[in-house]
């Protein structure tokens, strides 16, 4: 039985959102920070500026920690390392991010007894695989949040260039969160009904150049985010909370998340994102879904790409 126990490791941006869109989602009942950095007097700040809100619209208890309060949590979200800057591709922060990674990943060795381990720092499918190789956790244990933004994202797309509301869309985005994302046209539906069968219904012209423009779109949403403000984290925290709802409330949900792929669609020994289940054990089971040809040719250049990035 889950205690509604969270761990944040990393406090930046992120880690903060996070904790604020749990707070008052009141997905957790105890939140505990934790800054790599070691910096407390940040941690207490962001804390306070969390607690000072209405009372009622949160009752977690939130509070500063370190690395030895990570026993008995059923969540702990990985969010340190450094943000990508404007003009930089989510891989260019590999080497900078893995280091870190591999700091956090030697003190969660030290006190983990249970939970499941949710990698949040980019790139999102580079840092999964290592933490999944450093804490040699069974299969599930250890995902990463991957494209399920980027599925948000292209939902949001289609719902506007449909002129509907976006949860009449069901879409998902697979591979890679960065460049070698994946749109699963061959499974977008709307109200149930498949995209281009709608589109032909409703007189909504769809072509492959109107799919292209859309997969653009959703591609560089991030990266436009980033030169408008700065940092990407609002949207982020809130798929992590909703992850999070799945985990800690048992209950099953299917998402677009990143894990070490055991041999589904003939790829392994990397992360990537496909539809998986995820619920209180974390990755349950990765869906095989039938691609199309197009999709499963990108999926495996995207599988090869990443492989030969980490060798």
């Amino acid at each position: 039985m889950n205690s509604g126990k969270v761990a944040i490791i990393g406090v930046g941006y992120v880690g903060s959102s996070i904790a604020y869109a749990l707070t008052i989602k009141g997905t957790a009942r105890e939140i505990v920070l934790i800054e790599q950095s070691g910096s407390h007097e940040k941690c207490k700040a962001e804390i306070s500026d969390i607690r000072h809100g209405i009372p009622f619209m949160g009752t977690s208890d939130i509070y500063n920690g370190d690395y030895s309060d990570i026993k008995d949590c059923d969540l702990i979200i990985i969010t340190a390392g450094r943000n990508r800057k404007p003009g930089e591709k989510r891989i260019d922060m590999k080497n900078d991010n893995l280091k870190t990674a591999a700091q956090v990943a030697n003190e969660i060795k030290k006190h983990y007894t249970k939970g499941v381990v949710l990698i949040v720092t980019n790139p999102v499918d580079t840092i999964t695989r290592a933490m999944s190789e450093w804490l040699d956790l069974p299969d599930g244990i250890v995902f990463g949040t991957g494209c399920l933004l980027d599925s948000s994202r292209f939902v949001n797309v289609v719902a506007d260039y449909a002129g509907i509301t976006s949860n009449s869309i069901n879409a998902h985005i697979i591979g890679e969160h960065g460049e070698g994302q994946i749109a699963l046209w061959s499974k977008v539906m709307i109200a149930g009904i498949p995209i281009e069968e709608y589109c032909q219904m409703t007189g909504i012209p769809f072509t492959n150049e109107t799919k292209i423009i859309m997969e653009e779109k959703v591609r560089l949403m991030g990266a436009e985010i980033i030169k408008g403000k700065g940092r990407t984290h609002f949207g982020i925290a809130t798929c992590v909370c909703y992850i999070a709802d799945a985990i800690l409330n048992h209950r099953p949900t299917i998402v677009s998340v990143s894990s070490m792929l055991q041999g589904e669609y003939g790829i392994s020994r990397v992360a990537l994102s496909l539809p998986c289940v995820v619920d209180s054990s974390g990755v349950e089971r990765r869906l095989m879904e039938k691609l199309s040809e197009l999709e499963l040719s990108r999926l495996t250049e995207v599988a090869d790409s990443l492989l030969s990035v980490w060798e």
